[in-house]
């Protein structure tokens, strides 16, 4: 984890530890200006039980391409080294290439 990673991190659990303390003030603010009424009439009409279904099925589904290591080169699944040639061995790390 990189340390603009760490300060990123560390501002937004200050910052939603802020609202946590004021979620009643920042509730009447998001009320005040409609924000509410809006969010409840989208539910309403765009997020039925179908919709919802169907994001998560997706969501589901979604996953990173992986390569079979059917071509010239592959990469090594212990330290992402790019493995050319049909090799048993990862040059880099010594493990054994799958």
């Amino acid at each position: 984890m990189t340390l603009g990673l760490r300060k990123l991190l560390v501002l937004c659990l200050i910052g939603a530890v802020v609202l946590l303390a004021n979620f009643l003030v920042v509730g009447a603010w998001l009320s005040d200006r409609g924000v509410i009424d809006f969010a409840g009439r989208i539910c309403r009409e765009y997020l039925t039980g179908t919709a919802i279904t169907i994001i998560v099925v997706l969501l589901i589904l979604l996953v990173a391409p992986r390569h079979n290591g059917g071509g010239f080169a592959r990469r090594c699944r212990v330290c992402d080294h790019v493995l050319i040639g049909r090799g048993s061995y990862c040059s880099e790390c010594g493990s054994k290439a799958t």
